[in-house]
């Protein structure tokens, strides 16, 4: 049995459905190629330890047993009650092959008592920053599911592993899809419908978008919080919104498989409009996103809650530069991902 274990899980892009997907309507994810790690070693000492370098997290460190538990630093959070999940869930598993995992690395199981507690270190690290809105606390949580999964034996599945990780984003956050935590597990394109009601994977071999960061970080669920407020107010205005949401992203899910860009762009530029409807568009990302439809894109959209992160845009290829370029000359930086990648994996 391993006692030292790699993780990766990649980051993600919200394609079409964004906040209509908080209420039960399907949307379309990408998994992008800048990934986050986690490498995972079981201890002797009965601690949790974990170092988060991109989010100001050195040297942490509490007692096993209290991990959840207590004040809890904003980077570590995810981290932390993925593992209390993790543990909680598989007690029978957990510290009976935490203690194999530590003895086969002493190499003398006699001198460890099979009831010994043993800790956790943790130390993650990401290819983007957390600033993109690419889901870098989803991916971390389900880089630590899974290589708890692996080094303890239990061999968690994948739907297992997103259903750990999507009760630790609603343990943090109140409220979310899901749908970041299953571009880490799954990777690809997914068409989804909040808490892995559905996960489709829609078979596609490429897709050829533009990504630009605006430079401003918001905060997801006070977004989400505000859109709500709206629709208390206005129930009925809010779901025709939802309800129109939902049926262009059945449209784009066909457009998709057939490859059918333009299309897509257009059903890209409906669904800006109606995240307008929803006060979500904000100055920056309008500028951008008007920028590169001007400058020949099919369409072009946000991505993510809003008013900051990012935007993505489709064009015809000789139309490429030309939409990078305007992106930039709006105040936007272009970001180069691969999309419809690989889930999470053990590394190595």
């Amino acid at each position: 049995m391993a006692q030292l274990i790699t993780v990766s899980a990649p980051g993600k892009l919200m394609l079409l459905g964004e906040h209509a997907v908080v209420y039960g309507r399907p949307c379309i994810v990408t998994a992008v190629d800048q990934r986050m790690k986690a490498t995972v070693e079981i201890t002797k000492e009965p601690n949790f330890e974990l170092q988060a370098p991109d989010v100001k997290i050195t040297d942490y460190k509490k007692a096993i047993e209290d991990v959840g538990f207590g004040e809890v630093p904003k980077g570590a959070k995810f981290v932390e009650v993925a593992v209390k999940n993790f543990l909680d869930c598989h007690p029978e598993r957990s510290e009976g092959s935490l203690a194999n995992a530590s003895q086969n690395k002493s190499g003398d199981s006699s001198a460890m008592p099979q009831n010994d507690k043993f800790g956790v270190r943790i130390t993650t690290q990401s290819e983007f920053s957390s600033e993109f809105g690419f889901g870098s606390s989803s991916a971390s949580t389900v880089c630590v599911i899974k290589a708890l999964s692996e080094i303890t034996g239990v061999n968690l599945d994948n739907k297992s592993i997103f259903d750990l990780a999507y009760k630790t984003v609603l343990d943090i956050q109140g409220k979310g899809s899901g749908f970041d935590a299953a571009a880490a597990v799954y990777g690809g394109i997914l068409y989804y419908v909040i808490g892995g009601k559905v996960i489709e994977p829609l078979n596609i071999d490429s897709l050829p978008l533009i990504v630009g960061y605006t430079g401003i970080k918001v905060d997801t669920v006070a977004l989400i919080n505000e859109v709500s407020k709206k629709g208390e107010k206005y129930p009925q205005v809010i779901e025709n919104v939802y309800g129109q949401i939902e049926k262009l992203v059945e449209q784009a899910k066909v457009a998709l498989l057939n490859k059918d860009f333009q299309s897509l762009g257009e059903l890209m530029n409906f669904n800006e409009g109606y995240l307008s409807t929803l006060g979500v568009e904000g100055k920056k990302l309008a500028d951008m996103i008007y920028g590169a439809r001007n400058a020949g894109a099919y369409g072009a959209k946000l991505s993510g809650a809003g008013i900051g992160d990012c935007m993505i845009a489709i064009a015809p290829e000789d139309k490429t530069q030309a939409v990078k370029d305007a992106i930039t000359a709006a105040g936007g930086k272009v970001i180069d991902v691969e999309t419809n990648v690989e889930g999470v994996r053990v590394e190595g």
